[in-house]
């Protein structure tokens, strides 16, 4: 009988974030994690270096600068990380002739358009960090070919730093927590948003490149709340756990000022990712629920 032939890796940047993570939890054997010192953007000379080594299949680029206020100050690493290493990472790829996913942001919008945003409406970013992701986004797509952008929002997992860990802790702390209410999104599992990463790659690799496939998507669970919502959401499901469910008031974007501005509506419609592979998340409450779970021992 003759052997299937060994596929080669998924390489993914990102070190322990989440979303690597979440992609080693979902593909297993086949992933490479990489990060620093080894690969790191504020230093080129890895990028290239580590593509090479590990002639991967796909490249998945889950590294980025993702401390958005902090961004505000902190532009030429925002912009190294976002941008500029994206870029050279993208490049790297091209010459090795390998596929890039690269994961992006809704923050990439102003958020005042009042409808889901589709990936044909023009960036409007506000902040230091959707600025330069939006620069990241057409750096890769102009060095290699074979780039994917995927675009999410809201991320949260049961490892890692996120809101719905946070609000976990907090709950179970506080009689009374106050939580913005009228700012707009969809929450994504990063393990959902994982498993939709592969599918991709599982289409791709079963019918070779097409002309369609290179380009941005939106990736997002389906359904959108606000902050709040996913707030109550998370901490009804601990409750079921036996936490004590908090008052949960929602307040304005102005009660909570923050250094960089959110946007009020980043709604993502994710129409395009279905029809051209095939691919959809699952409903954020669910995915919600799961977390949840895991974070609190089910």
């Amino acid at each position: 009988m003759r052997e299937a032939p060994t596929l080669k890796p998924v390489l993914v940047t990102g070190g322990n974030g989440q979303l690597a993570v979440s992609l080693a939890d979902v593909g297993g054997a086949r992933v490479i994690k990489v990060g620093r010192p080894d690969f790191d953007f504020d230093r080129p000379e890895t990028i290239d270096a580590v593509v090479a080594r590990y002639d991967p299949a796909f490249v998945v680029n889950a590294a980025a600068w993702t401390a958005v206020d902090a961004a505000e100050t902190e532009v030429a690493a925002a912009s190294r990380a976002n941008q500029t290493g994206p870029a050279i990472l993208a490049s790297a790829c091209a010459t090795q002739g390998c596929g890039l996913i690269h994961i992006s942001t809704d923050y990439v919008f102003a958020g005042d358009k009042g409808t889901p945003y589709v990936e044909s409406d023009p960036t409007s970013p506000r902040t230091v960090y959707g600025a330069t992701k939006a620069a990241g986004e057409t750096a890769v797509l102009a060095a290699c070919p074979q780039a994917v952008i995927l675009r999410t929002a809201w991320v949260y997992s049961a490892h890692g730093k996120n809101f719905v860990k946070t609000m976990i802790a907090a709950g179970a702390k506080n009689p009374k927590l106050r939580v913005v209410g009228d700012q707009f999104g969809n929450p994504t599992s990063a393990d959902d948003l994982a498993q939709a990463i592969f599918a991709i790659i599982a289409r791709i690799e079963e019918t070779g490149w097409q002309a369609a496939y290179p380009g941005v998507y939106h990736a997002t669970a389906q359904g959108e709340t606000t902050w709040h919502g996913l707030a109550v959401a998370t901490l009804e499901q601990a409750a079921r756990h036996g936490q004590t469910l908090p008052e949960i008031e929602a307040i304005r974007t102005q009660d909570w000022p923050t250094p960089a501005e959110r946007p009020q509506d980043s709604r993502l419609d994710c129409t395009k990712l279905k029809q051209v592979f095939g691919v959809s998340l699952p409903n954020w409450r669910q995915s919600v629920a799961r977390t949840v779970d895991r974070v609190l021992g089910a």
